[in-house]
């Protein structure tokens, strides 16, 4: 019997402007209660934290010591379970706006594989499954939702697949 594996994504941006700067009020407000609804998700197993101030989320983990460098690690344990919280909860409405907040993104920035069950990824692999993406496209190694026959909310949603 193969051994039970969970799915770990890796999403990470660029914002407009500095955590704390009014441009991105309305998004880092929201984080606490988006992430709450992850949390409370079935099928959600983990969550990378920050620091757990009201309103940072995760953003204390900043990518390459660039506060506008963002990312959003966790693990789930079906593609179900993910597609789920990104398509039909709050996020959704969110996720539909990110461009008020965040740059456009030249490369792939959203990257998933998976994990034995149990297992919490860091960032420093999470990062590295995506550099593994950007270099030698989708495989079992790291993948996005166009690799996953399962994620079907991904293709009625009409996501698109490049960067915008």
């Amino acid at each position: 019997m193969p051994a039970a594996r969970h799915l770990a994504q890796l999403n990470i941006g660029r914002l407009v402007a500095r955590p704390d700067d009014a441009r991105v009020a309305e998004f880092m407000g929201a984080l606490d209660q988006v992430n709450a609804i992850g949390r409370r998700s079935p099928g959600f197993v983990w969550m990378m934290e920050g620091s757990g101030e009201p309103g940072t989320g995760n953003t204390e983990n900043c990518i390459a010591g660039d506060a506008q460098l963002v990312s959003n690690l966790t693990v789930w344990t079906d593609v179900a379970s993910l597609e789920h919280f990104v398509w039909n909860t709050l996020h959704r409405r969110f996720y539909a706006r990110r461009a008020e907040w965040f740059e456009a993104m030249a490369e792939q920035h959203f990257v998933m594989w998976w994990v034995p069950a149990g297992h919490r990824p860091t960032l420093e692999e999470a990062l590295a499954r995506l550099e593994h993406l950007r270099a030698h496209g989708p495989s079992e190694h790291a993948f996005g939702w166009d690799w996953l026959a399962e994620a079907q909310l991904w293709r009625q949603r009409g996501c698109a697949v490049a960067a915008e």
